[in-house]
């Protein structure tokens, strides 16, 4: 299908894009990546009467170091994000949920910023972001700020980038030397996560010192696992150690019921998969 015809505009700095979004009001949509927005415009979800291509803003891109976090730029693509190297050493988890996303052409095209800001529950940046208790900056014509992670995600495609805002850094403070793992469930290769689960541990002799989890499609929004983390606490890395810590992974989720499980079935998941992916993370 072909969408309903649109203004396309293409600002160079967020200074321009944040007057463009002021002008246009609720007639706008913003284009990062396109990943998420492009399919809505051509099955006519939605029509607006402008469309904002943050695409060739430039301090929108990157990922750069700054003391004792790494700032990513909401327009850097998922492929980019992959190569670099500090998000290896200092955000490990962030790399393994982006491999999962899609295939290399979603990723090559599509946007860390833009996925976040979409805020599927299904989708696979937003509990590692939770995970790594990642900072996102916000800009709006009053100037910045900052919302923390646990406050970022507060519905069903609703997050804290109010009208006339964009999100324009992702500030992820460094977990350097700690394991990490993203276990995916699919019935098919590139699909939507049914459940998945990010896990960054840091073990001391053997034993988890800290542990940070976050699950995917468990709810309205990203979740973090925080009975699971306070439980992992002092145990040894084993099978069975986790196993019981990993139980209550599904204690005070609401997942959905869809084609692909019921709840109860996603419930039922999110212990096993919480599990494979601490002991993976643990290196186990």
């Amino acid at each position: 299908m072909i969408p309903a015809a649109f203004d396309y505009l293409a600002p160079t700095s967020v200074a321009d894009a944040l007057a463009a979004l002021a002008e246009a009001g609720d007639d706008a949509k913003v284009l990062a990546g396109g990943q998420s927005l492009l399919p809505i415009l051509r099955m006519r979800l939605s029509a607006p009467e402008k469309v904002i291509d943050l695409g060739r803003i430039e301090e929108l891109r990157g990922i750069r170091e700054d003391g004792d976090h790494i700032v990513v730029g909401a327009t850097t693509t998922y492929t980019d994000a992959l190569a670099s190297d500090l998000l290896r050493e200092h955000a490990a988890v962030l790399q393994d949920a982006i491999k999962e996303v899609a295939d290399p052409q979603i990723r090559r095209r599509g946007t860390l910023g833009g996925a976040l800001v979409h805020a599927d529950p299904a989708g696979d940046v937003g509990a590692p972001a939770l995970a790594l208790d990642t900072e996102f900056v916000i800009t709006g014509s009053a100037g910045e700020r900052t919302v923390a992670a646990a406050d970022f995600f507060q519905d069903l495609f609703e997050t804290a980038v109010g009208e006339g805002e964009l999100l324009t850094a992702i500030r992820i403070p460094k977990h350097t030397g700690w394991g990490a793992h993203y276990e995916k469930f699919v019935r098919v290769s590139h699909q939507w996560s049914i459940v998945a689960v990010a896990a960054t541990i840091r073990v001391e002799g053997g034993s988890i010192a800290e542990a940070r989890i976050g699950l995917t499609n468990m709810g309205s929004t990203p979740l973090r696992a925080t009975a699971v983390e306070s439980a992992l606490v002092g145990v040894a890395a084993t099978d069975e150690a986790v196993r019981e810590a990993c139980a209550a992974a599904a204690e005070g989720t609401n997942p959905p019921s869809d084609l692909n499980g019921s709840a109860d079935y996603r419930r039922a998941l999110a212990p096993i998969l919480t599990r494979r992916a601490v002991l993976a993370a643990a290196g186990a």
